[in-house]
């Protein structure tokens, strides 16, 4: 995997509880469904990517662009994942702050109880920490640690590190079957603005100064390792340039120009609308799509909202109508009938057809305005409250995105 860099503003709010008990309950169908669709590396893989990481975030309804995504989420899949371990296979051990100290106990405790080498976990959490710690001297220092392994010992560590001064998040990625050598460019990304050169003794260039340094010896900071960009701006509203509109538009086609009776007789599922068809479409792609999906991770953001009210509040109704038919499809399948989740698969495949004739308007504004009006029909929440019905008749019918 290439480098990426995202930039994160710190927010302060706490994630309140009707969403935070919604997250784990989406987050844990998500997991098990890419774990039984996929695989255990997989889900490894897609944790270890920053823009997978980020539209995750999104469809889960956090803040599209907030340093709040690493924790929150972390979070809601480290309650989700460790109620079903011992099905999946997956372990999440540490945190933020407190809970991040609490790492090295977790992964003695996981060691004795599957029989992994639980001292060599610990080694490596504590290098992991070190090296984004102090090797690694760009302005950010760590308050957020998690190692999530499974039962074969295979890895990934998610960290963030806050800079007090710029206000501003780094989210650092680490995946086991990427490491070489833990010196020697180690991370699949390291999420943060770039502000030119820093001292980075994992630059592949940096050998001459670490072995200068092991000999005592003064050289120069190397340059700062080349990496993509996923720059998140400090505008808290979606806008425009945030989103591949082509993309997000051809969503939006499937679930509000589609025949209702047709999504119900895809989805296998009675009374399902488009309203959810428009949030399952979504979902269906962080599960199913490729990496190159989600350069735009502000698009998954028209799933479920986001807490502060960007783009809209977030509409529980549908949400735990999303949360009702994954867990439905998953359990269907496990017990061998994998009609609905090959039915929800299908959702991000015609998407994607739909996306290379589609030829979006400039809709978004209309859109965004189109979800706020109609929000308190879906039971819209935010930190400040419920959704309240907008004065004088809200628009009726669907919103054209032609």
């Amino acid at each position: 995997m290439k480098r990426g860099h995202a930039d994160l503003p710190l927010h302060y709010r706490t994630v309140p509880p009707w969403l935070a008990n919604r997250m784990e309950l989406l987050g844990g169908a998500i997991v098990e469904a890419i774990v039984f669709e996929y695989g255990q590396k997989a889900l490894l893989q897609r944790l270890s990517h920053p823009f997978w990481f980020q539209s995750l975030g999104c469809v889960l309804g956090m803040d599209w662009h907030s340093s709040g995504i690493t924790t929150s989420v972390m979070n809601a899949l480290k309650k989700a994942i460790n109620k079903r371990s011992e099905e999946i296979g997956i372990y999440v051990c540490g945190g933020r702050g407190k809970s991040s100290r609490q790492t090295p106990d977790e992964l003695l405790k996981l060691g004795n109880k599957t029989g992994l080498d639980g001292e060599t976990l610990i080694r490596t959490s504590k290098l992991t920490a070190k090296i984004d710690n102090t090797a690694v001297q760009d302005g950010y220092q760590l308050y957020l640690h998690n190692f999530i392994v499974t039962k074969q010992g295979e890895w990934v560590v998610v960290q963030q590190g806050m800079n007090s001064y710029n206000r501003m998040a780094r989210r650092y990625h680490w995946l086991s079957s990427h490491i070489q050598d833990f010196m020697v460019e180690p991370h699949t990304s390291v999420c943060g603005q770039n502000k030119g050169m820093i001292l980075n003794l994992t630059d592949k260039l940096a050998g001459s100064t670490k072995k200068g340094i092991l000999q005592l010896t003064t050289e120069s900071p190397t340059r700062m390792m080349k990496e993509i960009n996923l720059i998140m701006p400090r505008h808290h509203e979606v806008k425009k340039e945030d989103v591949n509109l082509k993309r997000l538009g051809a969503a939006l086609t499937l679930a509000h120009e589609s025949d209702v009776q047709t999504m119900e007789e895809l989805l296998l599922i009675p009374g399902v609308g488009p309203r959810t068809v428009q949030s399952l479409t979504l979902v269906s792609e962080v599960i199913h799509g490729t990496p190159s999906r989600f350069s735009d991770p502000a698009r998954f953001s028209f799933a479920h909202g986001g807490k502060d009210g960007h783009p809209f509040p977030v509409p529980l109704k549908v949400y735990d109508e999303t949360i009702e038919v994954f867990d439905k499809a998953i359990h269907q399948a496990k017990l061998g009938d994998k009609d609905k989740s090959e039915a929800l698969k299908n959702l991000s495949k015609i998407s994607h057809k739909i996306e290379k004739t589609f030829t979006p308007n400039d809709f978004l504004d209309d859109w965004i305005q189109y979800e706020r009006d109609t929000s308190y029909k879906y039971g819209g929440k935010t930190v400040y409250g419920d959704a309240n019905k907008p004065q004088g008749k809200p628009k009726d019918g669907q919103l054209s995105l032609w």
